[in-house]
């Protein structure tokens, strides 16, 4: 509960009393006021800033609410957190996590980095659809946010640490790495999540509470307590999940970007050492999963249909040209290229794509690595004087994960 500034005197939000009283626990919970996402393009896809520099720029973000008002998950104060281990313990916390948890636990397949998944051995390939095509694609491999998700294990060592779990902290040697208040302490949610009432076919999962603790989200599953996180990288999620009344757990690792997948494993887990058998997850989530296919589709033909492609820019393509500048993420190069407007993220060498015309002052900017799947409408905005002035940008559909924050970009053209 002491001030994040206590041990990072740089670290600044936009708003100085929140930056006073964010605390260690603040870091971990998602109520910063930060809005959902928000920074993740500072790290992701990689970026050419550190970490620092990244903890740094928060501080030019607004806040989307008010201070411990709302849940909005944010990946960047993770890597805060991550920063305030080695302030305190003089390790970076790659070497710390593996020193502390890793090999006391004796998790000996498990890394603490990103890049581990390109550097040769048995790691699973990541598989994503692109361009409606199941393939192969490239793991993220930048250890700026290690802090944020940067542990790769195996079915093994993810039983080894839900043991640790179950066991209230207490290793296969009879010491502990956390006490029992600690156990309490980290089951204990801080920031009450929203939530609805789940599909029909999923009734089972209706909850009465759910709330976010450290690091855990916390919830109801069959009218027992259960812990769960989910994770996400390109071509990897993965869930684990426990009901400690039952001293049961589960966790799922996957190589393709397939939540129904891990999620019917996980529940019919769970469900067995519950006892039950009245739901049939994959049949279940498959019919889920093809209304929700159904109504993405119907979305992004809606805005397809809904353009006028018979309208024309107001300006000549050279005059949308220049360096643009948002306040945190920096400089956005829009370059005339083979008469096709060209943008470029210059801290994130993959950000790059050619922008075609959408409709009146809108271009739809198509990255160039296609494994991104994250194309996004960028509109400029003219002034009195007939100049460009702002642009700003949005994903063009859905189906872009939230992580690329592009509508948080406020983009002022370089005069």
């Amino acid at each position: 509960d002491a001030p994040v500034i206590q041990y990072l005197p740089w670290f600044r939000l936009s708003d100085p009393y929140v930056t006073s009283q964010m605390t260690i626990r603040d870091l971990l919970v998602h109520r910063s006021g930060l809005g959902l996402g928000a920074g993740d393009l500072l790290w992701w896809p990689a970026s050419t800033y550190n970490r620092r520099e990244i903890a740094q720029r928060l501080a030019q973000i607004p806040l989307a609410t008010s201070f411990r008002s709302a849940y909005a998950y944010d990946n960047v104060l993770y890597l805060v957190a991550g920063e305030v281990i080695e302030s305190i313990t003089g390790q970076s916390w790659e070497d710390y996590i593996s020193n502390r948890l890793l090999k006391r636990i004796g998790m000996t397949s498990s890394a603490v980095r990103h890049s581990a998944a390109t550097a040769g051995g048995n790691v699973a390939t990541p598989h994503a659809f692109v361009d409606g095509k199941l393939q192969s694609v490239k793991p993220f491999d930048s250890d700026n946010t290690n802090p944020a998700g940067g542990i790769m294990s195996n079915a093994a060592d993810m039983a080894k640490w839900l043991i640790v779990f179950l066991n209230r902290g207490r290793i296969a040697d009879g010491s502990r790495i956390y006490s029992e208040a600690v156990a309490r302490e980290l089951e204990a949610f801080v920031t009450p999540q929203p939530f609805g009432n789940p599909a029909p076919e999923l009734k089972a999962l209706r909850k009465n509470f759910s709330g976010y603790a450290l690091g855990l989200g916390v919830s109801d599953y069959r009218g027992r307590k259960l812990i769960t996180h989910t994770g996400g990288l390109p071509g990897y999620t993965s869930r684990v999940a426990w009901i400690p009344e039952i001293n049961a757990g589960v966790a799922v690792l996957t190589n393709q970007e397939s939540g129904e997948a891990w999620n019917s494993i996980a529940w019919t887990v769970l469900d067995h050492y519950l006892g039950v058998n009245d739901t049939d997850w994959v049949d279940a989530y498959s019919k889920v999963k093809a209304r929700s296919d159904a109504a993405l589709a119907r979305t992004d033909a809606g805005t397809a249909s809904a353009r006028n492609a018979s309208s024309k820019p107001s300006l000549p393509l050279d005059r949308f040209a220049g360096t643009y500048t948002d306040a945190w993420y920096g400089d956005v190069a829009v370059t005339l290229e083979n008469g096709k407007l060209v943008v470029r993220f210059t801290k994130t060498p993959l950000l790059i794509g050619e922008a075609e015309h959408w409709q009146y002052d809108t271009f739809l900017v198509k990255w160039r690595d296609r494994e991104l799947r994250a194309d996004a409408f960028i509109t400029f905005s003219i002034d009195a004087d007939g100049k460009v002035d702002v642009a700003r940008m949005r994903a063009a559909s859905p189906s872009v994960d939230f992580s690329f924050d592009f509508q948080d970009l406020v983009l002022r053209k370089a005069r």
